[in-house]
This record gives C-alpha cells, sequence and structure tokens, in this order.
C-alpha cells in the first residue's frame, strides 16, 4: 500500500478561524484512506523536525491544504518550511543528481522526484487569475499566489501534481460544492496516479 502525507498549513487567528480549510484536509483524508496509508500533520498542533524528516521519507506522496494569507502561505508554514527542509535531507550543494544539469536550483534536490500537491483556499475569486484585466495580471493561481512554494519544491527534487483552488471562501462560501470538486481532483490526479502505475 502506497503512503500519502496530508499537511494542513492553517495558523488561526480571530478572523480566520480555519473551518474551510480543515474541512478540506478532513475530506482528502477520509477519501485517501480508501486507498493509501495515510500519515498527517496539522501544523498548528505542533510538529517534532525529525519525526517531519521520517514523514516524507515515507511518503509517497505530499499533499498540502493551507489558507492564502496576504498572497502567501501562512507565517507557521513558512516557519515549517525554514524548521524542516533541511540540508542533507531535501536538498544539498548541488551535483546530487546526476541525470540533470549541474545548475543551480535543478540538481540540488534530494527528494527524487516524490511528487507534491497545492490545495489552497482564498477570498480571491477565481476570475482574479487568467484574466488580462484581473488583479494577477493574467497569471494563474500557480503562476502567482503558488510560484514560490512551487520553487521550493523544485528546490528539493519535487514534483509538482496539478493543484487545487477554493475561491471566495470568506465573501460566498461553497463549502459543499468545493468539497466534492476536491474529492474529484483527489480521485483524478492522486488515487489515478498510482493506481494505474
Amino acid at each position: 500500500m502506497k503512503t500519502v502525507l496530508v499537511i494542513n498549513g492553517h495558523e488561526p487567528y480571530a478572523f480566520a478561524a480555519g473551518q474551510f480549510n480543515d474541512g478540506l484536509f478532513d475530506v482528502a483524508v477520509e477519501t485517501l484512506s480508501k486507498e493509501f496509508k495515510v500519515l498527517t500533520t496539522v501544523m498548528k498542533d505542533g510538529y517534532q523536525v525529525e519525526e517531519e524528516h521520517e514523514k516524507f521519507k515515507q511518503a509517497d506522496v505530499v499533499i498540502f491544504q493551507f489558507p492564502i494569507y496576504w498572497f502567501s502561505t501562512p507565517g507557521l508554514m513558512k516557519k515549517y518550511f525554514d524548521e524542516v527542509y533541511a540540508y542533507g535531507v531535501f536538498f544539498g550543494m548541488g551535483g546530487e543528481n546526476p541525470e540533470v544539469e549541474s545548475k543551480y536550483g535543478f540538481d540540488n534536490g534530494l527528494m527524487n522526484g516524490k511528487p507534491y500537491m497545492l490545495s489552497a483556499t482564498m477570498n480571491a475569486p477565481m476570475d482574479a487569475f487568467n484574466t488580462a484585466d484581473g488583479f494577477f495580471d493574467g497569471k494563474s493561481m500557480d503562476e502567482s499566489l503558488l510560484y514560490h512554494i512551487h520553487k521550493t519544491h523544485q528546490f528539493c527534487g519535487m514534483k509538482a501534481l496539478p493543484s487545487f483552488g477554493a475561491h471566495n471562501v470568506i465573501k460566498g462560501p461553497q463549502f459543499e460544492a468545493d468539497a466534492q470538486k476536491w474529492r474529484l481532483h483527489l480521485e483524478n490526479e492522486v488515487v489515478r496516479l498510482f493506481t494505474t502505475a
């Protein structure tokens, strides 16, 4: 049986209790438990760095569920990356991967092509992306809000699976509809990846 690590990067504030994000985290755990051994980390409950290293080593795929705060990750999630993504475990100084050109950012990773997925909740509406006159200047969610997170994982040698976004979660939340879309996304992009391989 394959192993999936599902990480909840929510950081609670008075204005962001996290029910929507936590609900999608629960949907992921429930959906994937049918086909995978599921490991979890809930950042706000605390974590041990060495235990996280072991979870990443065990995991065949890693899924991050988190909210967007001010066009980025919550501070707690950034701290998690700073503490957990250690030299010698996630990355080296280059030359670690002889199959790629020795060039900064391309041969530093030690995660050996491990797939990961980003799932973000945000208040930005869908039409803020991919339209020339939208707030993100025609860029997609991956090209704007998630770009730096993708680069972090690329540097570590990981490979992106298609991202998922839940939009308008404060102004016009539609949890049941988004939860169903999230289930289908997981089934199509994660379950199918390993059951057809």
